[in-house]
């Protein structure tokens, strides 16, 4: 039998299914889109972030982070930045828009021909083997049709992917300042009852004494030790606290090993000499954020969808199936082969699904898209002015009570002072004026912490990675590691 050729209308088959398109290299990279979050996110809070793929990478990584940690006081600015360097969630986001890159370059690529070959006849002593031989290639034509707008829809995805992954970045990095903030205010409170219970170890001791030499009734002592033991609880559980707060800043950097050895200072930053202003907090949260531009993005999928589902409302699956059928019979002794090409066409025939439930669902999946956007703006439009409302009246608040209601304690305690040098003030008296001027400052760093965390909060409103969401600190003071060792 002589070599069999395939039909004109085998290779159009072929040809047809074959509509390639040249797949774009952002897809295809070894970071595809990477470069894009690591841009919006230093721009953002002004932070490297590393997506490490291999060991070396790790390696590479893990040793920078015990370079920048390892037995060192580390300020907010160090913490944010071990976090986007270090932290294994993030590393999975950036995985993500890897991911999704893949399934753009998967719906580039035209969906492969499907071949079959069959012999018939087999055992046919007098044909040797075989009676026929028949082969078919087919071809889905709705996948060359589609193509175009299912691309249209997995770029949507993937710019939208990493629109998350910067949204992730920055609620890590707002996490990891805040972790920060709550983690050392805790032990400045720590210090604080330390000094206080020191104050209060005195006045018991005295009590005591009193008591011996019967100065003092016995409730007079049980109310000093009282207090003592009270304190003691409250320095205990504020131990407890710092404790757990620096964990959870260790957790978020992800630390663990000997790496979980630094500290963080003894006390918050002070004060800066003004809180700043922010323009058009508003327009700068519609502009800048991240969660914003997935909801745009959300919209822009919908619509995609809406077309693609418009575009096989009868239609969901249309095959070209092309091949040939060769026949061999003998005549007189000798085999005679005739080859006859075939065609078919393959579709569902719409009698029962009408496409009309699809497009409905379709037509309120972009509605419901809209209406999400809708309100994004609406909220983002809240937060911002919610964090810029928080941060002037936390700065007004800590300036309230560093400058006005420590100094007053601190001028009761002096002339307590001098009252008890001339004899007029009892000892109880001025260790009370004490306590309360160690209460005054208690309240005052308090109030410090609380206009850092709004500082951070009033960013995240800018930029994505708050609460509503989460991001990095707004202008104004930056929070670097205080004198000491630290806790």
């Amino acid at each position: 039998m002589g070599p069999i050729k395939f039909p004109l209308i085998l290779s159009g088959a072929l040809v047809l299914g074959a509509c390639a398109t040249v797949v774009p290299d952002t897809y295809t990279g070894s970071e595809p889109g990477f470069a894009n979050v690591a841009s919006q996110t230093k721009t953002a809070i002004g932070k490297r972030a590393v997506f490490a793929q291999t060991q070396a990478e790790n390696n590479s990584v893990r040793n920078e982070v015990k370079q920048m940690v390892y037995r060192k006081t580390i300020s907010a600015e160090t913490a944010v930045q071990v976090a986007l360097l270090n932290n294994r969630g993030l590393q999975a986001s950036y995985a993500n828009v890897g991911l999704s890159a893949a399934e753009a370059w998967q719906q580039s690529t035209p969906e492969n021909p499907v071949v079959s070959i069959g012999l018939l006849g087999i055992g046919a002593a007098e044909l040797g083997a075989y009676r026929a031989i028949e082969g078919m290639i087919a071809t889905n034509i709705l996948d060359a049709k589609t193509r175009k707008q299912r691309m249209a829809l997995a770029d949507v995805n993937f710019r939208a992917a990493q629109l998350l992954a910067v949204n992730d970045t920055l609620t890590l990095a707002n996490q990891t300042r805040q972790a920060w903030i709550e983690a050392v205010a805790a032990f400045e409170v720590v210090g604080h009852l330390n000094r206080a219970l020191a104050t209060s170890d005195a006045g018991s001791e005295l009590a005591r004494k009193l008591g011996e030499t019967g100065a003092l009734g016995r409730a007079g002592q049980a109310r000093e030790q009282a207090f003592n033991a009270e304190l003691a609880g409250q320095l205990a559980q504020a131990r407890l606290g710092a404790s757990r707060a620096k964990e959870n800043l260790t957790r978020l950097m992800g630390l663990w090993g000997a790496d979980v050895e630094f500290y963080v200072p003894d006390a918050l930053p002070t004060l800066p000499s003004s809180a700043g202003q922010v323009a058009n907090v508003e327009s700068k949260a519609l502009r800048n954020r991240v969660d914003l531009r997935v909801a745009k993005l959300g919209l822009e999928a919908q619509a995609t969808a809406f077309d693609l589902t418009d575009q096989t409302r009868l239609v969901t699956d249309l095959e070209i199936i092309a091949g040939f059928e060769t026949e061999r019979e003998t005549d007189g002794g000798d085999v005679e082969t005739s080859t006859t090409p075939q065609l078919e066409l393959e579709f569902a025939i719409p009698i029962y699904d009408s496409g009309k439930a699809r497009m409905r669902k379709a037509e309120l999946a972009y509605l419901q898209a809209a209406n999400v956007l809708a309100e994004k703006a609406v909220n983002v439009r809240s937060e911002a002015r919610g964090a810029e409302v928080a941060y002037h009246a936390s700065y007004k608040i800590a300036r309230h009570y560093r400058d006005v209601l420590v100094p007053l304690r601190k001028t009761v305690e002096d002339e307590g002072l001098l009252s008890y040098n001339g004899m007029i003030t009892s000892t109880f008296e001025l260790l009370t004026d004490v306590r309360e001027k160690l209460g005054a400052e208690l309240q005052a760093a308090n109030a410090k912490r609380d206009f850092y965390v709004a500082q951070a909060d009033l960013t995240a409103a800018i930029y994505g990675g708050g609460a509503g969401s989460s991001g990095g600190a707004a202008s104004g003071a930056t929070l670097a590691a205080g004198d000491g060792a630290g806790h």
